[in-house]
């Protein structure tokens, strides 16, 4: 099955967090940034990011970035 470009790049930046390149509390580039990155538009990338945060893999901060979230079993303190 083709995969939309926002599915190709959310999976590269999880795989990216999954393997610790982008370790929990790590901030990610910005939108600009990532859109030049990946040769894609603005949109593309906050679609990515979109689908990151509905996982929990990240969470964005108004004015602040978008940031790797701590594993669940962390959180929890196990």
């Amino acid at each position: 099955m083709a995969e939309y470009e926002w599915q190709r790049i959310a999976r590269a930046i999880a795989d990216d967090i999954a393997s610790r390149r982008i370790p929990p509390g790590g901030a990610l580039p910005g939108i600009v940034r990532m859109a030049e990155e990946y040769g894609v538009a603005d949109r593309t990338i906050r679609r990515a990011l979109q689908d990151l945060r509905e996982r929990g893999l990240i969470e964005t901060l108004p004015s602040k970035g978008s940031f790797v979230t701590e594993p669940a079993d962390d959180q929890d303190g196990v």
